[in-house]
Order: C-alpha cells, then sequence, then structure tokens
C-alpha cells in the first residue's frame, strides 16, 4: 500500500506526469528531459527525485550521464490499488440499474 500510495501521490502533479512520458520508451538524462518538458534541470531533478523516491523512475549512471527511465511495478502498484475499487463500484451501478427498472 505504501508503493501505491507514494507513487499516487507522485502521479498527482502533471509535471511529473510530463516526465514520466519523456521517458516512458527510453532512458533520458536531465538536461533532455527539461528541454523537452520546458522546464529548467534544476525543476525537473526535483520532480525526478520524487518520482525515484515513488518508485516510478530508476536512475542509471552511463559513464558521466545519469539517465532516468520508467519502473513499471511502481505504476502496477498505483493501478493494483485502483482496481480495487472497480468491483465495488460497479455492484453499485448495477443494483441502481435493476432498481431504475424495478421502479420503471
Amino acid at each position: 500500500m505504501e508503493v501505491a500510495a507514494a507513487a499516487l501521490r507522485a502521479l498527482a502533479d502533471p509535471n511529473r506526469r510530463r516526465i514520466l512520458a519523456v521517458v516512458r520508451d527510453q532512458p533520458h538524462a536531465v538536461g533532455d528531459i527539461a528541454e523537452r518538458v520546458g522546464m529548467s534541470q534544476q525543476a525537473v531533478s526535483h520532480h525526478l527525485r520524487v518520482l525515484r523516491e515513488s518508485g516510478l523512475v530508476d536512475e542509471e549512471r552511463d559513464r558521466t550521464r545519469h539517465l532516468f527511465a520508467l519502473r513499471t511495478d511502481g505504476l502496477a502498484a498505483a493501478r493494483e490499488l485502483l482496481d480495487d475499487f472497480w468491483p465495488t463500484r460497479l455492484r453499485a451501478l448495477k443494483a441502481a440499474a435493476e432498481a431504475e427498472v424495478r421502479r420503471g
């Protein structure tokens, strides 16, 4: 639950979601990410730290460069938490629809 909660908190920020979209398919350096999302390197570094601490990105070194890549297990934990809500909601919707049919 902690991993999922941290991931959801990190995903709440639209800048972090934009950064995740950049690193989704391949690792990128901070400067490249900053250029693609139109933010300063300092701001991107801050967001990357939050994303790394929440389990959503990994950092790897390539000589002198720090590359960041998406970690799918952090996203999977958040999705699993959200998926747990759907059966309850679907049962409630079904009950409401059946009640409407009975009234109608």
